[in-house]
């Protein structure tokens, strides 16, 4: 019996369709990967099976009885309380038997050996010794405990409450409370983010003993390729289903392209000999045959395959970069007492692009604002050269202004090279980016967070700078875009400073590593 079942559904918003004759079944033990364009549709699919939303046409059915739990970048607790007391508050069944249990002890402990009621208590101690053995709650602390500690809980964290930590660490906090309820249906909305990747492995890891169910939104294909056992794609309104994991996915989508490409040939060929016909027959139809063969010649022209290399490269021919563009020297930082980095000495050149690896908290990010200025450091420095041009993805991300439109954000940096470009480039660029003529005239505040991190990206990449610094570029960026994100940087002819956990996008993105190890040591090497 298939525990969730999509059945022909359909919905939309406002006039705008989001799925048509949808069609999905979750099986006992599934683990399936859900990917897609930003705005295909992902988390609708999670919210019909949520209830949040209803569908126009078709049904949504659930199996009695199937618990669910559902995590998001935007899933909230209670804030008054620690993270600690909302696990706690998770195994009171547990330490409703505790309390019983030390009752039964000490009424054992007072009551003399020939006491009419031993019996009685005994074998309830008894039945309550195998609940806790089929609840596996004796070590349900040491559970709580194992969890907070892979995710990077301090115990200042678990002591304050919710409302005090930033939102990377109440996401954390859900996806706690979550992987120690483990229901039999789990719907993970990029689970992988804000999570280093002794965090993400330590994930992967859990998804091996856990016997539930689970649809994953996610972009990490690495975390994708070790957990799920199916890849569901939303494609233009429709789910398109393949077999194993994310690079069987990529292999099977291959043939199935393939294939549409010589249906579509055919096709094509078809309705130009008809069009031809008609015109033949009728003269008064000639206007209309024209109009199809045009419209044919253009459907043609945009499924054929995008020179992607070529037009990133003509976007940078006229990019001048310097051979050394920055050096930083004996740099040192520490926060509370604890030291962060020491004498920490490299070089940024031309063509580097360099990932900063390491567990959260090690002072990754914090590296990325002391190289901007933004933090500064104890000691040492952080030496530019002349005219080498820096930009921060994430500080472009948070000053995008609400007000302003895709096109005037894009070209905002005055030495951007959307100015200097030839228009046919710059557009090809942002089309590849999943910007149509309609999406560069919305304003950025009626955009969704992954599409504001498309025009942050976008912005980034063509702002004329040599440097890019980039912290979790990939986290609300869909697959396509880290695609093309990846294209574009491994022809980026400056530099790339990159805080990443995604391992997919460092294996293919850097030649040089610098990586945090314990007792703020890092070591610099060639990846």
């Amino acid at each position: 019996m298939s525990l969730i079942r999509l059945n022909d559904v359909s919905v939309g918003f406002e006039k705008t369709p989001v799925l048509r004759e949808a069609f999905f079944r979750l099986e006992p033990g599934d683990r399936v990967g859900l990917i897609g364009r930003n705005g295909s549709g992902k988390s609708t699919i999670l919210k019909l099976i949520l209830g949040q939303v209803a569908p126009d046409l078709g049904t949504v059915s659930l199996d009695p009885g199937v618990t669910t739990a559902y995590f998001s970048q935007f899933s909230e607790l209670n804030g008054e309380s620690s993270i600690l007391e909302v696990l706690d508050g998770l195994f009171a069944h547990i330490k409703d038997i505790e309390a019983e249990l030390a009752a039964i002890d000490a009424a054992i402990a007072a009551d003399p050996a020939d006491s009419p009621r031993l019996d009685t208590l005994i074998h309830r101690q008894s039945e309550l010794f195998e609940d806790m053995d089929r609840l596996d709650g004796w070590d349900y602390q040491r559970s709580i405990d194992k969890v907070l500690t892979t995710l990077g809980f301090s115990d200042a964290h678990r002591a304050c409450s919710i409302d005090e930590l930033s939102g990377g660490w109440r996401n954390r906090a859900a996806l706690a409370k979550i992987l120690l309820e483990a229901p039999d249906v789990l719907l993970l909305d990029e689970p992988t983010n804000y999570l280093d990747v002794a965090g993400v492995e330590w994930l992967e890891g859990w998804f091996r003993t856990f016997k539930g169910a689970t649809i994953i939104v996610s972009h990490d294909r690495t975390f994708l390729d070790s957990v799920v056992t199916r890849i569901v794609e939303v494609e233009n309104f429709h789910l398109h289903e393949y077999p194993g994991n994310f690079a069987e996915y990529v292999v099977a989508k291959q043939f199935r392209l393939k294939s549409l490409e010589s249906q579509f040939q055919h096709e094509s060929e078809l309705l130009a000999f008809e069009a031809e016909g008609i015109s033949d027959r009728r003269e008064a139809a000639k206007a209309a045959s024209k109009g199809l063969a045009n419209q044919l010649a253009r459907i043609k022209k945009s499924r054929a395959p995008r020179p992607v290399d070529q037009i990133i490269t003509e976007i940078y021919a006229g990019l001048y970069v310097k051979d050394v563009l920055c050096r930083v020297d004996s740099l040192g930082k520490s926060y509370d007492g604890r030291t962060l980095f020491r004498d920490l000495s490299f070089e940024i050149g031309r063509g580097h692009r360099i990932a900063v690896i390491g567990a959260n908290g090690s002072g990754k990010s914090t590296l990325l604002r002391a190289l901007t200025g933004e933090e500064p450091a104890d000691s040492g420095s952080v030496s530019w050269a002349k005219g080498a041009g820096m930009v921060s993805y994430n500080q472009v991300l948070e000053e995008l202004n609400d007000d302003d439109t895709v096109t005037h954000a894009v070209n905002a940096m005055p030495d951007s090279l959307a100015l200097t470009a030839t228009k046919k480039s710059v557009h090809r660029f942002l089309a590849m980016f999943q910007f149509s003529d309609a999406d560069l005239k919305q304003r950025i505040g009626n955009l969704s967070g992954g599409q504001r991190a498309r025009v942050a990206m976008a912005q980034c990449l063509l702002s004329g700078a040599s440097v890019l610094l980039l912290d979790e570029p990939t986290n609300h960026l869909d697959l396509s875009s880290t695609q093309v994100m990846e294209r574009a940087l491994q022809h980026f002819p400056g530099a790339v400073v990159v805080v990443s956990h995604d391992r997919f996008f460092t294996e293919k993105v850097a030649n040089r590593r610098l990586v945090f190890g314990d007792a703020a040591e890092i070591s610099v090497h060639a990846a």
